[in-house]
């Protein structure tokens, strides 16, 4: 399944690279987040719960950095599983931010994710409407820490 979005941030380049790059600004701006840490400059350990449909989910999953162009482009794979097993995912993602004006940047991302089991099951379509539910809220969390 394919997640695309595009959305403008009113803050210098640099500030959104490095705020997409920093667990704790990451943690802070996904909804659901009960931990974000790097284990490294390239890999990030996370455990999100949301809901889903009916069910509680709470995902724990690995991201890798595997390709960095600073302050531009972001390619990274994440791999994990829902803890209660309802199944694993995979998603590789690629996110551009674009400098539009000294304080206006453009970032537009698509993830590729894959399911498997139980969490297959939901549905694109419900799939689709939870991504976007948590994209939006991200964005909306992100200005709020960009502007303070």
């Amino acid at each position: 399944m394919l997640i695309e979005g595009q959305f403008t941030l009113q803050a210098p380049i640099q500030k959104v690279w490095d705020s997409l790059l920093d667990p704790k600004t990451l943690g802070y701006c996904v909804p659901g987040t009960e931990k974000m840490e790097a284990l490294d400059a390239e890999t990030y350990e996370s455990v999100v719960a949301q809901r889903v449909g009916p069910f509680k989910v709470k995902l724990k999953f690995t991201t890798k950095l595997t390709e960095v162009r600073p302050p531009n482009f972001i390619k990274a794979v994440g791999r994990g599983a829902d803890v209660t097993k309802l199944g694993n995912f995979s998603t590789d993602i690629e996110v551009n931010l674009k400098e539009t004006s000294p304080d206006n940047v453009e970032v537009s991302y698509a993830a590729n994710v894959a399911l498997v089991g139980r969490l297959a099951t939901f549905g694109e379509r419900i799939m689709r409407a939870k991504a976007k539910e948590v994209g939006d809220q991200f964005t909306e969390n992100l200005r709020e820490k960009l502007k303070g």
